[in-house]
């Protein structure tokens, strides 16, 4: 068994600590948050839309509760598609300058450690009163697209609504059934919610083709979810791709871009995210370089893409290490702001030109402020905030969001190597993952944990398949060691 008597929770608390978070709200905002009646929910004002009577649904983690988007879709006369993503409107609850506020733009975002959760916001607020959940009117705001027969959106629209979320839907489970690997999630069984999902996969897939065309980048990961029991972790899971994902991430890149334009017409101030062109495109050539593929000179996402989709399909085991390659390469996404009349640079991994951040209001900071600068467009008055003051935001934003990913993971790696402080002394058959002066690392088939091999590592070299004997772990700094096996 795992080490029962390592507090995996307290090891997270830490960790965040660590990483300069304040994982705990202080009184006043958890007063703030139980104080706060949610807003009124009548469709009165003249600008919002009733939209209660659509088939709404949401597909997240299982688990999750902090819902932020939910999706409708139907079909033209003319033959043309109409989706409908709609996003919870967190700013009615929490208003600019509230303590919640100040909290969340400090912390800046939601951290999952997959043994606990620290949210930006108080699940009062994120689970309840500005969550999309089933069964009750929420306020939102609608991003509307018009999408062509051959996956490109000719128009869209963005106004507030009031919907009524339908079925609550997971990835895991929904994403079978489409696959026809698995039965009907209950949810999903209302009169016309099949029709609806089908419909919506339909539009997903002409959304991703055209993407492929432009030249987004796919990418593969081993991020293991811990099944945990009564407070101890039993096993490590990871979930394959699937339809269902495919659905969420489409819609949620479709309706960011609708956002960054309608901004950008508005002549409003933006955050804008990007992920810049890189500057070690020579590396990414060298490897290229290396399965017989040449790269052009200047970086070309789609010639990227037609690369990183022959790979994933000619050797699907290997694809997520070459994947985490390239993304390293690529350089982490930022927040920057784009001022009326300025042209920033676009995000280099999706292909687009135009992005932000909207559909995660609950989640991100950045999505609440975009929120706010999108009904600054109708009030009248200035901007809610200058362009310094957002500056500031966005720097701060992209400086958490990377000590987020610090803190998701070392735990994984904590929770990797509490769960294997029981098989000391096993063997297991896994595959090189890296090979420097550094260290070399290999990665566990039976569990998807990485670790260094610390005695017979020479010869060996990435891609390589061997057995390593495991000789020791140190659960709190997320060390597993290996030695090399006949």
């Amino acid at each position: 068994m795992p080490n029962q008597s390592f507090d995996l929770k307290a090891r997270a608390h830490k960790a965040m600590l660590d990483a300069g978070f304040h994982p705990d709200f202080p009184a006043e905002v958890l007063r703030e948050a139980e104080r706060r009646a949610r807003p009124s929910v009548s469709p009165a004002a003249s600008s919002t839309r009733d939209l209660r009577t659509l088939l709404w649904s949401s597909i997240d983690n299982d688990s999750s509760r902090d819902l932020d988007q939910v999706e409708y879709a139907e079909r033209l006369a003319d033959g043309t598609l109409r989706l409908l993503v709609g996003i919870a409107d967190v700013d009615s609850s929490v208003p600019k300058g509230c303590a919640t506020d100040q909290r969340a733009s400090t912390e800046t975002t939601s951290v999952y450690t997959g043994v606990a959760t620290f949210p930006m916001l108080p699940e009062t607020f994120s689970t309840d009163k500005t969550s999309l959940v089933a069964g009750d009117a929420r306020l939102s705001i609608v991003i509307e697209m018009r999408i062509s027969e051959g996956g490109e959106v000719i128009s869209h629209d963005i106004y507030p609504a009031l919907l009524q979320n339908c079925a609550k839907l997971a990835y895991h489970s929904t994403g079978a059934w489409l696959e026809g690997k698995g039965p009907m999630p209950p949810a999903a069984a209302a009169t016309g919610m099949e029709a609806q999902l089908r419909l919506q996969q339909e539009i997903s897939q002409r959304l991703r083709g055209i993407r492929k065309q432009h030249g987004a980048l796919t990418f593969s990961s081993v991020e293991p979810t811990p099944v945990v029991e009564n407070g101890q972790v039993k096993d490590l899971q990871v979930a394959p791709h699937n339809v269902a994902e495919d659905i969420i991430e489409s819609f949620m890149v479709a309706a960011n871009v609708a956002m960054a334009e309608h901004l950008k017409q508005k002549g409003a101030l933006c955050i804008r995210r990007v992920v810049k062109t890189p500057k070690r495109w020579d590396r990414i050539q060298a490897i290229a370089a290396q399965f017989g593929v040449n790269l052009p000179d200047t970086p070309d996402p789609r010639a990227l893409s037609q690369f990183l989709e022959q790979r994933q399909a000619a050797d699907s085991v290997h694809f997520p290490d070459l994947s985490l390659s390239i993304v390293k390469l690529l350089g982490p996404g930022e927040y920057i702001v784009e001022a009326p009349g300025t042209e920033q640079e676009g995000h280099f991994g999706l292909a687009v030109h135009d992005y932000t951040h909207s559909t995660a209001p609950n989640r991100r900071y950045a999505d609440l402020i975009t929120q706010r600068l999108l009904k600054g467009t109708t009030s009248g008055g200035p901007s809610p905030y200058s362009q310094t003051e957002l500056q500031a935001i966005a720097a701060h934003c992209t400086e958490r969001e990377d000590a987020a990913r610090k803190v998701e993971r070392l735990m994984r790696k904590v929770v990797a190597a509490n769960l294997l402080s029981s098989r000391i002394g096993e063997i297991f058959e896994g595959i090189v993952t890296g090979a420097s002066p550094k260290g070399t690392y290999v990665r566990l088939f039976q569990f998807p944990a990485e670790g260094r091999v610390v005695h017979g590592a020479q010869g060996m070299d990435v891609g390589d398949k061997v057995r390593v004997r495991l000789t020791s772990v140190q659960i709190a700094n997320g060390f597993v060691d290996f030695e090399r096996s006949a």
